[in-house]
């Protein structure tokens, strides 16, 4: 596994809010792959590099603003 940010079934889920869905299974945010479940997704997203395109790349330049976001409302519900 290289360095950064993991991606989760929980970052893949709200990568995908807002998006259209799919009649059966999960939409690679990415690639707009239609895959049957999340671990397929998961999966792809960590051997896409095989395939000549890194789609963890992709998640991890959205993972840190979500994280980012998540830690200001964090904070500002424990000011409340």
């Amino acid at each position: 596994a290289s360095g950064g940010a993991s991606i989760t079934v929980r970052d893949i889920l709200a990568a995908s809010q807002g998006q259209p869905v799919p009649q059966h299974g999960y939409q690679c945010m990415s690639r707009c792959r239609v895959l049957p479940t999340l671990w397929a997704v998961k999966t792809h997203i960590q051997h896409s590099s095989q395939e000549g395109y890194s789609c963890r790349v992709y998640y991890r330049k959205l993972k840190a603003p979500w994280e980012k976001e998540q830690k200001k409302q964090e904070a500002a519900g424990r000011r409340v």
